[in-house]
C-alpha cells in the first residue's frame, strides 16, 4: 500500500486483533451534483492510508487521462468506476468503500447527486448510521440539498454532518460559511432535523478532512474524520424488547427444527417466553444456537437459530418477539412512500410488499398528499412519479407483523416490487396501522364455497375475456353465456360498458382509473364465483398487472383468461361504436391502442384469433373447451 499502519509489519496478529475490536460506522455522502462527494471519499481513502501502490499509480495515470484537476490527482476517480461516470464526471450508481483508522472501521456509500438518481441515494441511506451532506460553498443550499436532507431525516439518520466544501474557492470566507449554515438551519428546523454539525472544508486539498491543513482558525470545531470517529454507532436496539424476523426454518433432519434469523432488537436466552406474530402462538426458547454451538444469550445484530419447547407452526416471515411486549399486527397502514420507478405509482394496482423477511401482495390507495421538498408543502395528487415522496394508505392481502419505522427500521421499512417485472419500484416507512384494520375481522360462515357449488351442480369460476375495443369480446361472451345457460349452468355476465353505468360510473379512462375499474370488477367477480356462479367478465383490462390481480383472487384453476386477439387495424376497421375515429381525431383521450397501451396476455388459457374464427365459432370453441378441459362436476 502507498500508506498503511506500521503495525502490519511489526505485529500482524496485534493488527488483526485491533480490527476485531473496532466499532463499525456506516455512513453516506449526499448532496447536489458536483458538490464533491466522490472527491471527499477518495481523499478519506488516501488520508487513511487505504490505497495500494498499484491503485495509486493507476489513479495518477487516470487523473492525467480523464481527470478534472488539470493533471493533479483526481480523488473522485477512486470511487467513480463506471465508464459513464468518468466520461461525465458525475456519480450514477451507489459506490461502497471500506476504510479504517486506528480508532474505527468505516463503510461509506457514495450516492449520486442528480435528481434522476434519487432512488440510488435512498438505497445508500437505508443502512447508514450517519450522513455527510455536502454543499458547494459557491452555490449554497440547492434543491437537491434540501431533497437529500429531507430523505436523510425521513430515513431516520440521526447523526448528520453539513460539509461546506470548496471553501478554498471562496477564500475561506467565514461570512459565506455562516450564510450557508443559517440557510440550512432554517430548512432543517422545518423538517425536524435539529441536531447537525457544520464544517468548512476543501475535500480536494484535504483541509478539515483528516487534518486541519490550511483551514483558517475561525472554525474551532472537529475535522470530518474526528467527527466520524466520535459519532455514536448503532442505537438502543439491544435495550429494546426482543425481535427476530424468521428468515429460514432449519430442518436438517427429522429430529431438529430450528428458526434462523438476525436478532433485530433486544436479547434472547434459553427459557425466555416468546410470542409468534402474526399467529399469536406462545412458546419458550429451548436453545440459542450460533453455528453448531449453544450460546447462553444472543444480542441484537447476531444471526442465530432458536429451538422452541413446543411444536408450533412458524414459517419464513413470521416474527418472534418477547411475549410481554409483542409486535403489532395489521393489514392496513399509513406510510410515507418514495417512488423509485420510471412508471408512475397507480392507486389500486397490485404490488408485492417486502417487510422484514415476509413478502405479501399489497395495493396503495390514492396518495393523501405528496411533499414538495423545497417548500415542504403538502400537494394534492392522484399518482406518484419517479423520485416523488407521498403519504399513502397501504393494504396487504394478509396481516403482517410490524413496528413504526420511527421505532424500528427492520420492521417498519419496506420495499414495493412490481409483480410482473420483479423491479423494486418504491420504498416506504410505516407510520401506524389504520384503525379500521383493527376493527374489521373475517366473520366465520357456515355455508362455504363448496356448499354453494354443490347446490348449483358446478364450481364457480371466472372466465375473463380481454382484448382491444372492437375485438368482439362482448359478443363472444354473450354467446358463451347463452350456451352455458341452455346447458343449465348458473352464470352472470359482467360487461365493461354496463358496469360503468353503475358501480364504476365515477371512473374515467386515465391509467389510474382503469386500474381501479378492474380492481372493483375483480372483487365483484370473486364474490359471484364464491356464490357458485360462472362469471363471464368482458373488459378491455389493458394491463397485465390487474389481470394478474384478478387471477390471484381465485383458487387455482378457477380463473380462465380468454384473449380475444384482434389486430389493431382490424378492430379499428370495424369501429362499431365510432370510438377509434374520435380517438384519431383527438376527441377521445386515453383510448386503448391509440394513446393508451394494451398489454397482451403472455400465457392465456384460451386465445381466440378473430381473423380466423367467427364470433359463433369462437363461442362454440370456448364453451367446448370449458366443458371438455375443465371438470365442472363436484
Amino acid at each position: 500500500m502507498a500508506h498503511q499502519s506500521d503495525l502490519i509489519a511489526a505485529d500482524i496478529e496485534a493488527y488483526l486483533k485491533s480490527h476485531e475490536t473496532k466499532s463499525l460506522l456506516r455512513f453516506l455522502t449526499c448532496g447536489s451534483v458536483d458538490d464533491g462527494k466522490s472527491t471527499l471519499i477518495g481523499r478519506l481513502l488516501y488520508d487513511s492510508k487505504m490505497i495500494f501502490e498499484d491503485q495509486l499509480a493507476a489513479l495518477e495515470a487516470d487523473s492525467r487521462r480523464v481527470g478534472t484537476q488539470g493533471g493533479e490527482i483526481d480523488f473522485a476517480l477512486l470511487v467513480d468506476g463506471l465508464a459513464a461516470e468518468r466520461e461525465q464526471g458525475i456519480t450514477i450508481d451507489v459506490a461502497y468503500r471500506f476504510f479504517s483508522t486506528d480508532r474505527r472501521k468505516f463503510i461509506v456509500a457514495d450516492t449520486p447527486g442528480h435528481e434522476q438518481y434519487t432512488r440510488n441515494m435512498v438505497t445508500g441511506a437505508s443502512t447508514a448510521d450517519a450522513a455527510v451532506i455536502l454543499i458547494d460553498a459557491r452555490r449554497g443550499v440547492l434543491t437537491q440539498t434540501r431533497r437529500h436532507a429531507y430523505l436523510v431525516h425521513l430515513l431516520g439518520i440521526r447523526h448528520v454532518m453539513l460539509a461546506v466544501n470548496k471553501m478554498d474557492l471562496v477564500d475561506w470566507s467565514q461570512a459565506v460559511f455562516d450564510d450557508i449554515t443559517a440557510d440550512f438551519t432554517t430548512f432543517a428546523g422545518k423538517i425536524g432535523l435539529s441536531d447537525f454539525t457544520a464544517i468548512p472544508m476543501s475535500a480536494l486539498r484535504g483541509d478539515n478532512v483528516a487534518e486541519r491543513g490550511s483551514a483558517p482558525d475561525w472554525h474551532d470545531g472537529p475535522t470530518l474524520l474526528s467527527w466520524l470517529e466520535a459519532a455514536p454507532v448503532g442505537d438502543d436496539s439491544v435495550a429494546r424488547p426482543f425481535r427476530m424476523p424468521v428468515q429460514w426454518v432449519n430442518r436438517p433432519n427429522l429430529d431438529f427444527r430450528g428458526f434462523s434469523g438476525l436478532v433485530a432488537a433486544g436479547s434472547v436466552r434459553p427459557g425466555d417466553q416468546i410470542r409468534v406474530s402474526p399467529s399469536g402462538r406462545v412458546s419458550r426458547v429451548r436453545q440459542v444456537l450460533v453455528g453448531t454451538g449453544e450460546m447462553p444469550e444472543a444480542l441484537a445484530g447476531q444471526s442465530v437459530t432458536l429451538t422452541l419447547e413446543d411444536e408450533i407452526d412458524i414459517s419464513r416471515g413470521d416474527v418472534l418477539a418477547t411475549s410481554d411486549a409483542p409486535v403489532s399486527v395489521a393489514d392496513q397502514f399509513e406510510a410515507t412512500v418514495v417512488w423509485m420507478d420510471e412508471s408512475p405509482m397507480l392507486p389500486g394496482r397490485p404490488y408485492l410488499l417486502k417487510l422484514g423477511t415476509r413478502t405479501v401482495a399489497a395495493s396503495i390507495t390514492e396518495p393523501k398528499h405528496r411533499v414538495n421538498v423545497n417548500t415542504l408543502e403538502h400537494l394534492a395528487t392522484k399518482i406518484l412519479n419517479l423520485n416523488e415522496i407521498g403519504v399513502c394508505n397501504i393494504s396487504t392481502d394478509m396481516p403482517v407483523a410490524f413496528e413504526p419505522y420511527a421505532e424500528s427500521r427492520d420492521l417498519g421499512g419496506f420495499i414495493l416490487i412490481d409483480r410482473m417485472s420483479n423491479r423494486t419500484v418504491g420504498a416506504g416507512m410505516i407510520h401506524f396501522a389504520l384503525r379500521r384494520s383493527q376493527n374489521v375481522h373475517w366473520q366465520a360462515l357456515d355455508v362455504d364455497r363448496a356448499a354453494r357449488a354443490t347446490l348449483k351442480g358446478h364450481r364457480g369460476r371466472v372466465i375473463w375475456f380481454t382484448g382491444l375495443s372492437g375485438s368482439g369480446k362482448s359478443t363472444i361472451a354473450n354467446m358463451v353465456e347463452k350456451k352455458l345457460h341452455a346447458m343449465g349452468r348458473h352464470t352472470y355476465l359482467l360487461d365493461g360498458d354496463n358496469v360503468r353505468h353503475g358501480l364504476n360510473r365515477d371512473l374515467g379512462f386515465t391509467d389510474e382509473d382503469r386500474v381501479e375499474n378492474i380492481r372493483r370488477v375483480a372483487e365483484v367477480a370473486k364474490l359471484m364465483a364464491d356464490a357458485g356462479l360462472i362469471v363471464l367478465v368482458s373488459f378491455i383490462s389493458p394491463f397485465r398487472a390487474e389481470r394478474a390481480l384478478a387471477r390471484s383472487l381465485m383458487p387455482e384453476g378457477d380463473f380462465v383468461e380468454v384473449f380475444v386477439d384482434t389486430p389493431l387495424a382490424v378492430a379499428e376497421a370495424r369501429d362499431v361504436k365510432g370510438l377509434y375515429a374520435k380517438a384519431r381525431a383527438g376527441e377521445l383521450k386515453n383510448f386503448t391502442g391509440i394513446d393508451s397501451p394494451y398489454e397482451a396476455p403472455e400465457s392465456s388459457e384460451i386465445r381466440i384469433d378473430t381473423t380466423a374464427l367467427s364470433a359463433e365459432a369462437a363461442a362454440e370453441f370456448v364453451t367446448a373447451w370449458m366443458e371438455g378441459e375443465l371438470d365442472y362436476t363436484i
